[in-house]
């Protein structure tokens, strides 16, 4: 288990670890069964090739901004709460290729018990194109909180 991250070991400018994933076709066809998206773009390179233009199939929006929260939640740790996101998706990610989840620390205040953060957001592909650009802000707990004999829940 990690050490869990605190308010007072945040500064701005730092940044989250980089989560790398390639996302394979048996992970785009499960996801598309779980959210029922029929479209088949998402598991039929077949169809998304030939019927619909494409070079391979698409990597599913919704599974981008699962990974992104991922990286969020990874990096926050089981004590961190994720309090605001928003992202928008502006390139295609096609399966196979290389994505990096990434993020910046642009601002910090302190909360009851911690504090909250700012973050930038962002997805990359392959020649550095940003795929999902967005922000996040995470409430983190301070060190005092989490000394022992202190209220853990």
């Amino acid at each position: 288990m990690t050490e869990q991250l605190c308010f007072d070991d945040v500064a701005v400018g730092d940044t989250v670890p980089p989560l790398l994933v390639t996302v394979e076709p048996v992970q785009m066809f499960f996801f598309s069964a779980a959210t029922y998206n029929g479209h088949r773009i998402h598991y039929d390179r077949t169809w998304a090739q030939q019927v619909e233009g494409y070079d391979d199939l698409l990597v599913q929006g919704p599974l981008q901004v699962a990974l992104m929260a991922r990286a969020i939640t990874d990096w926050i740790g089981g004590r961190g709460r994720l309090l605001t996101y928003a992202v928008q998706n502006r390139a295609t990610a096609f399966a196979g290729e290389e994505l990096t989840f990434s993020a910046t620390v642009t601002g910090k205040r302190p909360a009851a018990r911690g504090g909250e953060i700012d973050l930038a957001v962002e997805a990359r592909k392959t020649g550095d194109v940003v795929v999902l650009p967005g922000t996040a802000t995470v409430l983190l707990p301070g060190k005092a909180v989490l000394l022992p004999g202190k209220d853990q829940h």
